[in-house]
């Protein structure tokens, strides 16, 4: 169990299922993912069995159930990007890290999601890497990116 969870139960007092979104949107905040431990410990909070949790958190792809790399990189597939060529750059990045979308490198530096929106639209096509934009993005950019953010681990 994690004991940090406890004062985000806390927050849920007499908490129902109205109460699981929220709830594991904070677990994961706190823990870049859901665990197998922490579904089971909100599930014993809000007396539902962890089927359940994983039944509406699988629904919804803001969840995550593997820990994200340490550079998670998200890629525009809105309309301006897509229509700007953000495909092209997810292919660039899954063939650079060697890993498909919702997956992170063996090293845990790198994780890779698809996102519906950015909200830059006008700089499309973007990625954010690590919470860092990048517009404008091209196939041939993606090397390059990454290189940068491998020098930044390696220059700590």
């Amino acid at each position: 169990m994690h004991a940090d969870i406890d004062d985000i139960l806390a927050k849920y007092p007499n908490a129902g299922r109205d109460a699981l979104i929220p709830l594991l949107q904070d677990v994961q905040d706190r823990h870049g993912y859901l665990s197998r431990e922490t579904v089971a410990q909100v599930g014993d909070w809000l007396r539902l069995p962890a089927s359940k949790i994983y039944g509406v958190a699988t629904f919804y792809n803001q969840f995550r159930f593997h820990p994200p790399g340490e550079f998670h990189i998200q890629v525009c597939r809105g309309t301006a990007c897509h229509v700007k060529g953000s495909a092209a750059v997810l292919a660039s990045l899954k063939q650079a890290l060697k890993i498909d979308a919702g997956e992170t490198t063996r090293d845990g530096l790198f994780s890779l999601e698809v996102v519906a929106c950015i909200g830059a639209c006008s700089l499309a096509p973007v990625i954010s890497v690590a919470g860092e934009f990048h517009a404008g993005v091209a196939p041939d950019d993606v090397e390059g990116i990454i290189d940068s953010y491998r020098n930044k681990k390696g220059g700590e």
